[in-house]
């Protein structure tokens, strides 16, 4: 089948697609968009999370065929052109990003978390990642990444939704 979707505010079509081929699959392999991970394929991980129409969830949960006519956006779509998303740059500067398997999900899902909440505080933030495993570290710069994000965000002004 063919599967035309939204991609990070560019039309894309991804064809023969089978029926029980994945968004993550179909991400990765048919439109090269590496940046969303294949780690569990359960969605017990979150390596894997992107928007779907301003939600986020595991792609390797979502059947390819469920995409068409929606808007996906990925880790790369955070970012505008060569500059990126304070996420991003505060993970960077924070070194929480180790191995970087699951600093897309993270990246994603703390973006989300701050796009909703602003400023949010420690329980938030744990309770946000909770769907993410990170295998290398304990947590700590990753939290601090989201804290430095968030500042930065509410000094800028930048409203959340």
């Amino acid at each position: 089948m063919r599967v035309t979707f939204t991609v990070n505010g560019r039309r894309r079509t991804a064809d023969d697609v089978w029926e029980g081929e994945s968004l993550l699959y179909v991400l990765r392999e048919r439109l090269g968009l590496p940046g969303s991970k294949n780690a569990c394929e359960q969605g017990e991980c979150g390596s894997c999370t992107v928007y779907l129409d301003g939600v986020t969830v595991c792609a390797c949960l979502v059947a390819a065929g469920q995409a068409e006519g929606r808007e996906v956006r990925t880790v790369e779509g955070l970012a505008d052109c060569d500059r990126l998303d304070e996420v991003q740059r505060a993970f960077v500067e924070c070194g929480a990003v180790q191995c970087g398997f699951c600093t897309p999900g993270l990246v994603v899902q703390a973006h989300d978390l701050i796009e909703r909440t602003g400023r949010p505080s420690d329980p938030e933030i744990r309770e946000a990642l909770a769907g993410n495993l990170c295998r290398c570290t304990g947590y700590e710069k990753i939290l601090d990444a989201v804290r430095l994000a968030a500042a930065r965000r509410a000094e800028s002004g930048e409203a959340h939704r």
